[in-house]
């Protein structure tokens, strides 16, 4: 048995597609890995990867960012996020607010995706900025709550309400390879699929 082809256009489509998402990816330094407390350091980094992983393994465009680096007062993306996002260029800001900085709007413009699939440090605050700028401009938002943190819990799950009761869908790493997988014959991205699921811990077991 094979899937009806083509079901719906994978451009149109109201669920995340390899041709209609793009993937944001905000201030991965050191100084806001090691500032999280509401996920292990360990989780936080190996999960953004596996975003940025599913980002390339699906062609989707990337917007990455920093903040602070060309002042010294910050260090770049932390090496297992960059060697993920290889040939990737990083716009670096001042704004607390990515989506205040001319480079990285314009950047995210350019991929012409009005889904955007995001993951920034810290939640409170450079997550919660952009997505509620870019949700009245008429973008839909998708947290990856899974390869996010913040300061504290509290900070954390109350900038997922906000971000949500303003109309971001929030949504997890499973989630997101699923869905821009979609189905078993999609022979091409079949095997990252399942490399993805495993390094995701959601095989586990089996």
């Amino acid at each position: 048995m094979t899937s009806i082809k083509p079901i719906r256009d994978p451009e149109s489509d109201w669920l995340l597609t390899p041709r209609n998402a793009a993937v944001l990816i905000i201030d991965y330094q050191p100084t806001q890995i090691h500032s999280v407390d509401s996920i292990g350091t360990s989780d936080l980094v190996n999960n953004a990867v596996l975003v940025a992983r599913t980002a390339k393994a699906y062609g989707l465009p990337i917007v990455l960012s920093t903040v602070n680096v060309a002042t010294t007062r910050n260090q770049e993306t932390v090496p297992p996020i960059r060697q993920a996002l290889s040939g990737v260029p990083s716009y670096d800001r001042t704004s607390i607010n990515a989506w205040e900085d001319r480079e990285f709007y314009e950047a995210v413009k350019r991929t012409g995706r009005k889904k955007l699939v995001m993951c920034a440090l810290w939640t409170e605050a450079c997550l919660t900025f952009p997505t509620l700028d870019a949700l009245r401009e008429g973008y839909e938002v998708y947290p990856v709550v899974d390869a996010i943190g913040g300061t504290s819990t509290i900070a954390h799950e109350t900038a997922l309400r906000r971000v949500e009761q303003a109309g971001a869908q929030l949504i997890t790493i499973p989630q997101l390879i699923c869905e821009l997988q979609r189905d078993w014959d999609r022979a091409e991205t079949e095997e990252e699929f399942v490399d993805l699921m495993f390094a995701d811990r959601a095989f586990v077991g089996l």
